[in-house]
């Protein structure tokens, strides 16, 4: 993902989702034709103006509602390629139609060397803000001194950043988790983050910055309780798309399935909006048909592999959880698991509960890794 800042005068498309009532599955007499439909690049975040972002309510509205609130902090939580860096776009997109600045980070552009130092870290992320505003570099003048780096970085927003853009800030932080494997730094970055959102309940310089955290991974580092931003604001976890939601990204597509063929690939993809999109971007193409489709899709030698192997090396990496799997897997109904296995594993995006119980997320990841890992 590259990131761009966000201009205050992008295009708001709040407005191009349909709702998800309006058209049942396998039913298309006002479908463009698949000919007709322009396609868009597979993966990143999905484009502002773009046909192909389905809402899901009543999350986005609630986000709208938060991000203009003072000291506004939202968490989104969501496995990874299941739109939180899309959704995060879309709210501060919304912010800037109100009037407010922001601006869009992703924590892995950081780079290694940043992530394992805590000053290093908080020199990038001011840097990088000031680069976004059009506001001069002060960070070498603001880190003279004999403070500690969360003290002079505290100081750099609010003498700095916030006094000088006077207008509500929302700064959305992408893929925060990139963090948790530095316990240390994320420990004192998190409590930096819980301080000023603290801080904006009695200042009001810092009633004008807004936060939005996105992260796929549950929290396991040691947060302390008091000194944490995942347990207050707005927390958001992302669903896979039901079925309302499915027929209409059908329908944008072009495509006339039949009733049959749209429950087929929602069991194929569970509602994942990667894998069905990109599932409906070969059958708009023509590259393949429903009938390869189904018989394709689970084998490393199709569109899914990579994606597929992704999560096949990240459960070799971790044998609990591989043998956790295997036993979801193997299991024909819900399963009860090892409640932490069961939790990392939905984070992943691999199971999704049951009342306490976890099945495999959709038949492509039962078929591909009962194939892989036996049972």
């Amino acid at each position: 993902k590259q990131s761009p800042g966000l201009p205050e005068t992008q295009a708001v498309v709040e407005g191009t989702a349909r709702s998800p009532n309006e058209q049942p599955a396998g039913l298309s007499m006002t479908n463009p034709s698949p000919s007709s439909v322009v396609l868009e690049e597979l993966g990143g975040q999905v484009p502002l103006d773009s046909p192909f972002y389905v809402e899901r309510p009543p999350i986005e509205q609630h986000c709208y509602e938060a991000i203009v609130k003072p000291g506004a902090l939202i968490r989104i939580k969501a496995p990874r390629q299941m739109g939180k860096s899309s959704l995060m776009l879309r709210i501060l997109n919304h912010a800037t139609q109100q009037g407010h600045r922001s601006v869009w980070l992703n924590l892995q552009a950081a780079g290694e060397q940043s992530l394992e130092n805590l000053d290093s870290l908080l020199k990038w992320l001011c840097s990088r803000i000031s680069r976004k505003l059009g506001l001069k570099d002060k960070v070498e003048e603001y880190w003279q001194g004999a403070l500690g780096c969360n003290d002079k970085c505290t100081d750099y927003f609010e003498l700095y950043i916030l006094e000088e853009l006077k207008v509500p800030f929302a700064l959305g932080l992408d893929e925060v988790d990139q963090l948790f494997q530095y316990e240390a730094v994320a420990s004192d970055f998190f409590g930096l983050l819980r301080s000023w959102h603290e801080e904006s309940k009695f200042n009001p310089v810092w009633r004008n910055l807004r936060l939005i955290l996105s992260h796929s991974k549950e929290v396991y580092i040691p947060l302390n309780i008091n000194q944490s931003p995942f347990n207050v604001g707005l927390p958001v976890e992302l669903p896979p798309l039901n079925d309302d939601q499915v027929a209409d990204l059908i329908q944008r597509h072009g495509l006339s399935l039949s009733p049959r063929e749209a429950v087929s690939i929602m069991d194929l993809t569970g509602g994942h909006p990667y894998l069905l999109r990109v599932a409906l971007y070969y059958l708009v193409r023509e590259e393949i048909s429903f009938a390869q489709l189904m018989q394709n899709a689970p084998t490393a030698e199709w569109a899914y592999g990579e994606h597929l192997r992704r999560h096949l090396y990240s459960l070799q990496e971790h044998p609990d959880l591989l043998a956790a799997m295997k036993r979801v897997i193997a299991a024909n109904e819900p399963i009860r698991i090892d409640a932490t296995e069961a939790f990392k594993l939905s984070s992943m995006g691999l199971v999704r509960f049951s009342g306490n119980d976890v099945i495999p997320l959709c038949d492509l990841y039962r078929q591909y890794f009962k194939e892989m890992l036996g049972g």
